[in-house]
């Protein structure tokens, strides 16, 4: 069952009630008559265990860096791009390059 926590709107004081969820909200102050008012907080949540990390899903041998290889990717397969031209003969009886 959770807590509720309600404030008085006449003294400003705080109270801690447990109780269902399909019971009613309280509605007296027990210290001085007043109205109350529920008052929400944040929830600490604490994460126990293994996977909630980004490190806990990675294999221990990769980088963060790497990307994945075109081997795993699913998908279709890619063409191998076209060979580069061949590399032309320098025109003989000039000065070379080299001396």
């Amino acid at each position: 069952m959770p807590t509720y926590e309600y404030e008085c709107q006449s003294c400003r004081e705080r109270h801690e009630a447990v109780q269902r969820f399909s019971d009613a909200p309280l509605t007296d102050c027990p210290r001085c008559g007043g109205p109350l008012r529920r008052v929400f907080s944040s929830v600490g949540i604490v994460f126990k265990g293994s996977g909630f990390y980004k490190t806990d899903s990675r294999p221990s041998g990769t980088s963060s860096s790497a990307t994945p290889s075109a081997a795993a990717a699913p998908g279709p397969a890619t063409e191998p791009a076209p060979a580069a031209a061949p590399a032309t003969a320098a025109p003989s009886g000039g000065a070379t390059s080299a001396d």
